[in-house]
C-alpha cells in the first residue's frame, strides 16, 4: 500500500496508533520538559504512556517500544528511540526507528499507523533527509500497512 504524506497534527490522524519520536529513555520522563510530538502527547494523553514507558527502562537506538494511548483515541502508541544520549539522531537511529516501529505494527496485527517525521525536532536532524530515509524503509517494508507520515504544520 502506498505510504500517505500529509501536513496537519499527527494526533488528529485516522489510524489506529500513532509514533511518538522518544530517546533512549535513560533520564526519566518526570525530569524532562516533553516537546513536540511528546509534549502534544502528555498534553493530551495525559501520563499514563510515559509513566509505562518508564517500567521499560532504557531503550536501545532505534528500538521501539508499545504503550497504550492514555486519553488519545488510538489503539496504541509507539515509542522510538530516534535520539542518542547527546540529542542527536543520524540516518541509521531513523531508519531502525521506523523499521522497529512497523516491526512493533505487526505485532499488534494494526492496520494503518502514522509517523512524525523522526529526529527532526530535538534530534537537530533535516527535515528533507528524515523523510528521505523513512521513506527508503517504508517503500520497502510497510507492505499493507496503512501508513501516513505526517509533517507539523500548526493549524
Amino acid at each position: 500500500m502506498p505510504v500517505t504524506f500529509t501536513e496537519g497534527d499527527l494526533l488528529d490522524q485516522p489510524v489506529e496508533a500513532i509514533v511518538n519520536a522518544w530517546n533512549r529513555n535513560i533520564i526519566p520522563w518526570w525530569l524532562l520538559l516533553p516537546q513536540g510530538v511528546s509534549g502534544a502527547i502528555k498534553r493530551r494523553a495525559g501520563l499514563a504512556p510515559f509513566q509505562a514507558l518508564a517500567k521499560v527502562g532504557p531503550m536501545p537506538l532505534g528500538s521501539a517500544v508499545v504503550t497504550a494511548a492514555g486519553r488519545l483515541p488510538f489503539k496504541a502508541i509507539i515509542h522510538v528511540a530516534g535520539i542518542n544520549l547527546l540529542w542527536r539522531a543520524s540516518e541509521r537511529s531513523i531508519q531502525d526507528s521506523v523499521r522497529n516501529a512497523l516491526a512493533r505494527a505487526r505485532e499488534l496485527q494494526l492496520t494503518s499507523l502514522a509517523f512524525p517525521l523522526i529526529g527532526t525536532g530535538s534530534g537537530g536532524f533535516d527535515e528533507e533527509r528524515s523523510l528521505q530515509l523513512m521513506s527508503q524503509v517504508l517503500d520497502a517494508e510497510a507492505g499493507t500497512l496503512d501508513v501516513r507520515v505526517v509533517r507539523y504544520r500548526p493549524s
